[in-house]
Parts: C-alpha cells; sequence; structure tokens
C-alpha cells in the first residue's frame, strides 16, 4: 500500500454553520464579519458561495460588502464559539475513521495520513463521517505531500475529490500563476514577476541562485520546490501549542491624537499578556500592527531584553514600538502580538518540538 495524504477541507464553513442554525437562509447570500453590522468596521470573516457570486470574499471590509451585496443579502455576527463546537465534532469525526493520523490546521481543515490503495474510497468516507456528524459538507484534497494535498482540494470545491501527484503536477498546474501556489501571496507574486517568473512551470525552471538572492537561502530554496510541488509528506498527530496570543481592534472612529494611541496600544498588549500569564508562559517579543486610514498596513517588532513575566515590562516593550508609528495619520486598527517561550525552554529557545503550519 501506498502513503498518501488527504488535506479535508470544509466547504464556507462558518456561513454553514450559521445557515445549519437558521435553515431559512439556504441559499440566500450570507455574510459573516465582525457584529453583523455592514455600517461599521470591520471585515468578511466567510461568504457563502451565493454571496461570492457577487465578488464577496473574506477579508474584504463590510461596507464595501454591503455595496455589492444584492438586497436579499444577510449580514450576521462572528460567532466564535459556535464555530469552535462544530470544528470539534467534524475532527473527532474524522479520528474515528480507522488507521489515519490526523493534524489539525485550523477551524476548518485538517491533513490526514494513511497507507491505501484506495485513497479516493478513504476520501469519499471521510466526507461522509463529516456529513453524518454534523449535516457538514467538505472537499478533499490528495496528494503525495501536504503541498500537492492542500492545492489538490481547491480543484475539489465543492464536495468534492481531487488527487494530485508528481505524475500530474504540471500538466495541472504548470501553466498556471504562481499565485495559486499554496503560500505565494501577492507581495511574492510580484518579486517574482519582476524575474520573468509568472507561472508555476517557470517557477520550477527558474534558477534557484536568483531566488535564493531575491528571497534568503530558506525561503528561496523553498519557492523553488513549490513549483514542482515540493512540500512535507508526515502528517503529525502532535497537539498544537500556541506560539503568541495576540488583540487586536478596528475602531469605529479613526484614533487622531498621541493620547488616543498610546491608551490603545497599552490596552491591547495588556490584553495579550494576560492571555500568555494565562498559560503561565513568558513573553520573548512583541510585535505592533497599525492600520493608517485609508486602508495601509506596517507591522513592526522587537525582541525584549530577557523573557518576562512582568505585565508592566510588555506594555512599556509595545508602547516603545509605538513611538515609530507616523504621528501625523489617523489610524484605524491597531493590534499587539506576544510571542511565548515554547514549554521547557524559559530562555526563549525552543526546545520542545511544536508542529507549525506549514
Amino acid at each position: 500500500m501506498a502513503d498518501w495524504v488527504l488535506h479535508v477541507d470544509m466547504d464556507q464553513f462558518i456561513a454553514a454553520v450559521e445557515v445549519l442554525r437558521r435553515p431559512e437562509l439556504a441559499g440566500l447570500p450570507v455574510i459573516v464579519g465582525g457584529r453583523g453590522d455592514p455600517t461599521e468596521r470591520a471585515v468578511v470573516s466567510t461568504a457563502s458561495y451565493e454571496a461570492r457570486e457577487f465578488g464577496i470574499g473574506s477579508g474584504m471590509p463590510l461596507k464595501i460588502a454591503a455595496r455589492k451585496a444584492p438586497d436579499d443579502a444577510v449580514f450576521l455576527p462572528v460567532d466564535h464559539d459556535a464555530y469552535a463546537v462544530a470544528s470539534g465534532e467534524v475532527m473527532a469525526a474524522l479520528r474515528r475513521l480507522p488507521d489515519v493520523v490526523l493534524e489539525v490546521v485550523g477551524w476548518d481543515e485538517c491533513f490526514l495520513g494513511v497507507s491505501t490503495d484506495d485513497p479516493e474510497a478513504l476520501a469519499r468516507a471521510a466526507q461522509a463521517a463529516v456529513l453524518q456528524a454534523t449535516d457538514l459538507h467538505c472537499s478533499v484534497g490528495i496528494g503525495d505531500n501536504k503541498v500537492r494535498a492542500k492545492i489538490a482540494t481547491e480543484f475539489g470545491k465543492p464536495r468534492g475529490v481531487f488527487r494530485l501527484t508528481a505524475d500530474n503536477w504540471f500538466e495541472v498546474m504548470g501553466e498556471r500563476s504562481t499565485r495559486e501556489l499554496w503560500g505565494i501571496g501577492s507581495k511574492v507574486q510580484k518579486r517574482l514577476a519582476a524575474h520573468g517568473i509568472t507561472t508555476v512551470r517557470e517557477l520550477a525552471d527558474a534558477d534557484e541562485r536568483t531566488l535564493v538572492t531575491e528571497f534568503g537561502p530558506r525561503m528561496g530554496v523553498w519557492y523553488h520546490g513549490l513549483g514542482s510541488g515540493i512540500g512535507p509528506a508526515v502528517v503529525d498527530d502532535t497537539p498544537w501549542i500556541a506560539r503568541s496570543h495576540s488583540r487586536e481592534t478596528t475602531f469605529q472612529e479613526n484614533l487622531t491624537t498621541p493620547e488616543q494611541i498610546e491608551d490603545a496600544i497599552a490596552e491591547l498588549a495588556s490584553q495579550a499578556f494576560e492571555d500568555c500569564a494565562a498559560e503561565g508562559r513568558a513573553v520573548v517579543r512583541v510585535h505592533l500592527k497599525v492600520r493608517y486610514a485609508p486602508f495601509e498596513t506596517r507591522t513592526l517588532g522587537r525582541k525584549l531584553p530577557r523573557p518576562t513575566v512582568e505585565r508592566d515590562d510588555f506594555v512599556a516593550a509595545a508602547l516603545a514600538l509605538g513611538t515609530a508609528l507616523d504621528p501625523g495619520r489617523e489610524v484605524r486598527l491597531l493590534g499587539v502580538r506576544a510571542e511565548m517561550t515554547m514549554p521547557d525552554a524559559g530562555d526563549g529557545t525552543e526546545r520542545t518540538p511544536v508542529r507549525g503550519r506549514i
């Protein structure tokens, strides 16, 4: 039997959970985000397939979504607790499948590792198990590693199964944009295009030295491998351990004074620190995210002089980052993230193997 990686991805997960709770919404454009008020500043968490037909997608400001949405569209607030419960039921159903290793990578997705001669049969069994347990649908990508399985899922949506391996990689992906590769965003796509690399095949054929010069020795090699669909193939069921906690808020009215910004940073830093303190872990690094009006985002980061369990030390470090903000610009969003020591690593080094996202 061959070893396979299956990527299970729930279809329009958040919107589907909401429709289960409100069957009368079935078939309507459903947009979930913020407090469900499209006049407020917030972004779309998930849009149903019906809403996506109008160009509405995750990460879009609700105000823009409202302009695109038809009259019968329904806006709903985010309900994290409900999605966590549904996610737990999905993962529990998949864990009951025989002879599989399950690696959770998010609320609505996971990898399954299995040895079998018929991965499609297992994919269908996974879909049936999830549907029976939750009344929710999922798509499954089959691959010989995680990268190919993850990308394959998009070809199976919705409710389908697709296999992508070394045998059909270039047939399926060769002429597609590099943006369609898992892990390549718009900024990397533009940097690749500056070197004449626009398709997956061109990335695979590129000079690795050029990519290393552009992106560094680690990411240059990684991006070059992505062009051929190369990636890790081991599915790890080690429980995920958070590396950081963050808090952020979008302000309904822009912050315009240094005092307002300082107060907001201090409050967010205190909240993020408390999340870390609840785990009994020291903080080793602080990050500050700012979104200026109208919509320009910057991030800043700094390693602390030493791991700390003192709230005042962390808040002071966050405020110090805030001094680098442009005092002449209005602020519409602020976020603070606290990176923590890992278990058994009091000095901030990672001594405990921790599974992270690929």
